[in-house]
């Protein structure tokens, strides 16, 4: 009886231990803008959830940022598919729409830290349909990064106010051999960039009338796409700008090649770490005819798939990473504009170098923001595939910028009347 008590008492013992270990679970995370800081960032903040939750891993996927859309998209289609993802706002409209990202606000109706997150995470993460489907992590702003070395070698004293001092300073500029005023992005991530520009000429943001037909091709906005065309064909920007992606641009900057760079704060990690405080600076963006500006906000965050079979674990993660504490640390680390209210004031973001910025977002008369329309369910293909090529195409003149306007105005409206029609009230 001893025996037979013994027996039964170990078979519960490994009964529980396989309890235990069935317990355990395994959660699969897609990073999607990837660079190796960026990467190991993310992976020290990981090791620091898993230490404080036992029996909970996280297996990080890195995609390469140039071609994450098709790889992502790839795997989801694949079956493949992630508990937590980082998602670009441009992408949110297509699997949201596809019902397969999961409805956080049940999560965040219970989560302490949600009363310190901001009016915008909130908006933003629920464009489509109204859902929180993603908190963002952060603010990716656009401002001007102006090289004050070859200002003064060009005999500028200061950055362009205006479209026409931009164009007029990067040929002056250019006329340093070796030198070029502007360093362009015509490859991988160029499209917000290129259509700010053609906003600001425009004089008008956004992508709609309220008809729901584009202003992509309005006379203003071709002009703006013309300008940087006409100044890539006059040699005010390098030649291999037309395949330029981030970290081309990035290092166009900070080695002197090109003295001006419209980019977000986390093109700041890599100047500030090659770059003098001292030679360069972050100014407001140039405005157009209208006298106002338009910068581009795009953002990132963390999304849940909604045929995740761990959602408290994939939550305790998104929740740990989006917290007032690892969210300044992660802001400070990729540079983006915290999401959490009071996080202006850390140190960090009172210097110099982010002025530009904060001018931008505080001067709401001058500079108005422009979100991409992320309720649209083939946006992430257009931005990331076809409008790069497109853009190209102008760069090196096989098609003109009215036809390519023309081309995009045409997809971007059937895009928006369907989605109109399909949400009428």
């Amino acid at each position: 009886m001893k025996k037979l008590t013994v027996m039964l008492a170990t078979v519960a013992g490994l009964a529980i231990s396989a309890g235990g270990a069935l317990a355990d679970s395994t959660l699969k995370m897609v990073e999607v803008i990837t660079s190796p800081p960026r990467t190991e960032f993310l992976k020290k903040q990981i090791a620091e959830f898993e230490a404080a939750n036992p029996g909970v891993k996280v297996e990080l996927v890195s995609l390469p940022w140039g071609q994450a859309f098709e790889k992502f998209l790839t795997m989801v289609q694949a079956g493949d598919t992630p508990d937590v993802v980082e998602m670009p706002e441009r992408w949110m409209g297509l699997y949201a729409n596809n019902a397969q990202l999961e409805d956080l606000g049940p999560y965040m109706a219970k989560w302490d830290d949600a009363k310190t997150l901001g009016d915008r995470a909130k908006q933003f993460g629920s464009t489509v349909n109204n859902t929180q489907f993603m908190i963002p992590y952060g603010y990716y702003v656009n401002a001007l990064f102006w090289n004050k070395k070859l200002f003064k070698e060009a005999g500028l004293d200061g950055p362009p106010a205006t479209l026409d001092e931009f164009v007029a300073d990067s040929k002056k500029i250019s006329a340093i051999p070796g030198k070029y005023g502007y360093c362009l992005r015509g490859g991988p991530g160029a499209f917000n960039g290129m259509h700010m520009f053609m906003n600001i000429a425009q004089g008008k943001g956004g992508y709609f009338n309220e008809d729901g037909t584009s202003t992509i091709n309005e006379e203003g906005s071709v002009k703006g796409l013309q300008m940087l065309a006409d100044m890539y064909k006059n040699g005010l920007a390098p030649k291999d700008a037309v395949s330029w992606g981030f970290n081309e641009t990035v290092t166009g900057f900070y080695s002197g090649t090109c003295a001006m760079l419209n980019q977000d704060p986390d093109a700041l990690l890599g100047i500030a770490d090659k770059m003098s405080a001292d030679d360069f600076a972050v100014a407001p963006l140039p405005v157009g005819p209208s006298g106002k500006s338009y910068p581009t906000l795009g953002y990132a965050g963390w999304a849940m798939f909604a045929n995740s079979q761990h959602k408290d674990d994939a939550w305790k993660l998104m929740a740990t990473l989006l917290s007032p504490k690892d969210n300044l640390e992660w802001a400070k680390e990729v540079g983006v504009v915290p999401i959490h209210k009071g996080a202006d004031q850390d140190p960090h973001f009172k210097t110099e170098q982010f002025k530009g910025w904060f001018t931008e977002l505080s001067d709401g008369s001058k500079y108005e923001m422009v979100t991409p329309p992320t309720h649209l369910e083939n946006l992430g293909n257009f931005v990331d595939q076809v409008a790069i090529k497109n853009f190209q195409e102008v760069l090196l003149g096989q098609k003109t910028a009215k036809e390519i306007a023309d081309q995009w105005a045409a997809f971007l409206t059937k895009e928006q009347q369907d989605w109109l029609a399909k949400n009428k009230k």
